[in-house]
């Protein structure tokens, strides 16, 4: 039986075993109540002057009352009910039941169902005081129904007392078990919700860094190479026509090349500097680029014997060479510079020197208009794929950017 949850919480999800317990309470109710009274109405006919025939139609109407009162509060009670009208349907039984019993002893069974109501619906003391009132009225109207009063009268009710205490406990134990058993389920819901929600945030706080450090190592170095060129171009007119047309083209090119980059990027495929080449082959075009376009002596070089690496690793290694001369053009005011890709076995490294002024790698290089963004993002790439990069400069003295990313066996050479 299922009632309010303020009062007495039931599963909405509650085990099949209580429910073939509570169908059973009810079939038992009902199948004692019946056998009592065609007990009464056999053991006691219409013609024995002590039981008139009123009394009869009075026993059976009672009988058939009882039995409506309690089929209809099995019913209304499968959705929630209100504790007090579950203890008023109570009360109804329970005195019905009495009365019937003052009218005949065949109906004292009964008893036996009636004690898990009450262990059920009532609480605690109070619900060890209705079974043992109801013991001591089973045992008084076999007492008043007999003239006599035996060990057996006694002893029944009481051992259907204990035994009905022992089955309701047990009852309660299942019933707080497929509690807490709902309790961790619904724990283990909300956790699993909070951990894919938490993936979720994370996989998108995750997404914006590696879109920031890709926008930065394409579209941003890009810009800046078109914007250097075309203020070399402005600088050569008008006594320099040539020069100037020649920087406007090489904007120009910068500019398609970061276009292709942008296309590629927004389909998240490798970049266009790597379509058709392998990595050194784009390291040598991008040395290439950077000699023809800014005016430094841009070298490459190659230590070891060139292996396929996976796609992660020749981005990252382009990217790092991008970055690395991208700032090389913009702030080192360098006269060379040599770009060196070395398969050692274990690892892969790339390294890149200039001779030009240097700076101090402990400052601070991230600035309010977003530039000096470079060394952190691509430290972050690196990182991420569990290699390590290293800073060595000084004023004066020029920079060395090494890259070292490690090699699984099934990477090796």
């Amino acid at each position: 039986m299922r009632y309010s949850r303020v009062w007495a919480p039931e599963l909405p999800g509650v085990t099949t075993v209580l429910r073939v317990l509570r169908l059973l309470l009810h079939a038992c109710f009902l199948f004692l109540l019946g056998v009592g009274t065609l007990r009464y109405l056999l053991t006691h006919p219409g013609t024995d002057p002590a039981h008139p025939q009123w009394t009869h139609v009075a026993v059976v109407c009672g009988a058939v009352l009882l039995g409506a009162v309690y089929c209809a509060g099995a019913l209304v009670a499968r959705h929630d009910v209100h504790r007090t009208r579950s203890l008023v349907w109570l009360a109804a039984v329970t005195l019905l039941w009495a009365l019937l019993v003052l009218a005949g002893s065949d109906f004292v069974w009964l008893a036996f169902p009636l004690y898990f109501l009450h262990l059920h619906l009532l609480r605690g003391l109070h619900s060890v005081v209705a079974v043992v009132v109801i013991t001591a009225s089973v045992v008084l109207g076999q007492a008043l129904h007999s003239g006599d009063l035996t060990a057996g009268m006694v002893l029944g009710p009481v051992l259907g007392a204990v035994f009905a205490v022992a089955i309701a406990a047990g009852y309660m134990a299942l019933h707080r078990e497929s509690e807490r058993r709902r309790e961790l389920i619904d724990t283990l819901t909300r956790t699993r919700d909070e951990l894919s929600a938490a993936q979720r945030r994370t996989g998108v706080l995750d997404e914006r860094e590696r879109l920031s450090r890709e926008i930065h190592d394409t579209l941003a170095q890009g810009l800046s190479s078109i914007v250097l060129l075309l203020r070399a171009a402005e600088s050569a007119l008008p006594q320099d026509t040539d020069l100037a047309a020649t920087r406007i083209a090489e904007a120009r090119e910068s500019a398609s090349t970061n276009l292709a980059e942008a296309r590629r990027f927004v389909r998240d495929l490798a970049p266009p500097s790597l379509t058709g080449a392998n990595l050194p082959e784009a390291l040598i075009r991008l040395c290439e680029r950077v000699s023809r376009t800014d005016g430094i002596d841009c070298r490459f070089r190659t230590d070891g014997t060139p292996t396929e690496l996976p796609s992660g690793y020749e981005v990252a290694l382009l990217r790092a060479a991008q970055a690395s001369l991208a700032n090389v053009s913009a702030h080192a005011h360098a006269g060379t510079a040599v770009v060196t890709l070395g398969y050692l076995g274990q690892e892969v490294t790339l390294d890149v020197y200039d001779d030009g002024e240097g700076f101090d790698p402990e400052a601070p290089r991230t600035r309010a208009d977003g530039t000096g963004y470079g060394i952190a993002a691509l430290r972050e790439r690196v990182t991420a794929l569990g290699g390590d990069l290293e800073v060595e400069s000084a004023p004066g003295e020029g920079t060395a950017v090494a890259v070292r990313l490690p090699l699984t066996h099934e990477e090796s050479p």
